[in-house]
């Protein structure tokens, strides 16, 4: 007997993320409510990802057109959850999976699948009446907790044109509050931009992907530099810390890595990671090494204990590839992005997962990014060890940390 839970319509369109490129937007119905969900896309990608569809052709946004994809959800994904209870978020995912019927969502594409269910998560909590976080945190059994707040202040590698192969310099706040949180970082982008100005030159502090400042910096070492001076300025040491995203596999060729104009092995990147460390305020380093190099990452785990060794390209959000990481002791932090896998179910699989095994997760936002703050809910549902959405800077991002300040206050 259907009930006003019961999905009665899925549709979805093409809209533009945040830098220009198509992406889907799908929304999930039911007689008592619906929920829309917008779905990001990554430019610095882990090769064990699951498959974003894109139609390919290119006369039309170069190849990156995403009807393809909507075309699946209006037909083949819209007919497999017609009827189907809206809050049986499993059994939903699993009717998702089975109609793709491959191990990576290449048929009709994890875009697609993601953007059902976690639109029909969304129509679930909303006709429940209860907020995102709160149908999540109940689904998941947990106790919310503000995360911390990872904020990508300087931004290089495939985020923008840069000398530097380090991909993100972020910031990260230990106040108590989120909205304390905001603030210091408002203070310190202020800050940051008039030492970058001075540095470099008037016209060096432009933006790159995820809203950091775009520096002419040519070591990796100076943008830590930069803020370590900041916070010293600021009176900041010990309230906040330093994070880096090196997103290694981007300067990874031949079996060595091209840093600061030198091709570097294996060894000779552990010991300049050694250096930072010793040098200056580092809370974390995400994907330190190749997005295979499960033994390169344990390496710098074993010999710094002291920090998180955070892998994302390495374990993509996937079981099977954290598995492999907790096999080899290569990390004690992972990045969170539903889209990796595909599904809701999934996400929240590989996050209890790294729960049991003490792996902090940081959950993650694209550099391709919507203005959907879902991410925002699921972090504090979930009570994650951090929320990493970019700067605090440009619409998109803002979503998330101003979502997360309101679910807060």
């Amino acid at each position: 007997m259907k009930s006003r839970f019961s999905i009665t319509g899925v549709s979805a369109e093409e809209i533009l993320d945040s830098r220009g490129n198509p992406t889907l937007s799908v929304t999930v119905s039911t007689d008592a409510a619906s929920g829309t969900f917008s779905v990001p896309s990554g430019a610095s990608t882990g090769i064990h990802e699951a498959w974003e569809k894109r139609d390919g052709d290119q006369k039309r946004f170069r190849g990156l057109g995403v009807k393809k994809a909507v075309a699946g959800v209006r037909t083949v994904l819209a007919r497999k959850v017609k009827g189907k209870d809206v809050r049986q978020q499993k059994e939903l995912d699993a009717l998702l999976c089975a109609a793709d019927g491959t191990p990576n969502k290449r048929r009709l594409g994890a875009n697609a699948l993601l953007g059902v269910s976690i639109a029909s998560a969304k129509a679930a909590a909303a006709a429940e009446g209860l907020s995102m976080h709160g149908y999540l945190s109940r689904m998941l059994k947990t106790k919310p907790q503000a995360p911390r707040l990872f904020m990508n202040v300087i931004n290089a590698g495939k985020h923008a044109s840069s000398y530097l192969a380090f991909q993100e310099y972020m910031i990260v706040s230990l106040t108590d509050t989120v909205e304390e949180g905001l603030i210091v970082a408002d203070k310190i982008r202020a800050e940051l931009r008039a030492q970058v100005k001075k540095r470099y030159s008037p016209f060096s502090a432009n933006y790159g992907d995820e809203g950091g400042f775009v520096i002419q910096a040519r070591k990796v070492a100076e943008p830590l530099e930069i803020l370590t001076n900041v916070l010293a300025k600021l009176h900041l040491k010990g309230k906040v810390m330093l994070a880096i995203d090196s997103a290694a596999s981007s300067f990874y060729r031949n079996g060595k890595y091209d840093v600061d104009g030198k091709r570097m092995a294996q060894n000779d990147l552990l010991k300049l990671y050694g250096a930072l460390i010793k040098k200056y305020p580092l809370i974390s380093i995400e994907d330190p090494f190749d997005e295979e190099d499960f033994e390169g990452f344990a390496r710098l785990h074993a010999a710094h204990r002291g920090i998180k060794v955070i892998g994302d390209d390495l374990t993509v959000t996937n079981p099977g590839r954290l598995e492999q990481a907790l096999e080899h002791g290569s990390i004690n932090g992972i990045i969170i992005k539903p889209n990796q896998i595909g599904t809701l179910s999934e996400t929240l699989e590989v996050m209890k997962l790294a729960d049991a095994a003490r792996i902090a997760c940081v959950v993650s936002h694209r550099s391709g990014e919507t203005n959907d703050d879902f991410i925002a809910d699921l972090a504090y549902a979930f009570g994650a060890f951090g929320l990493k959405a970019g700067a605090p800077n440009r619409g998109e991002r803002l979503a998330k940390y101003n979502r997360l300040w309101r679910i807060t206050s």
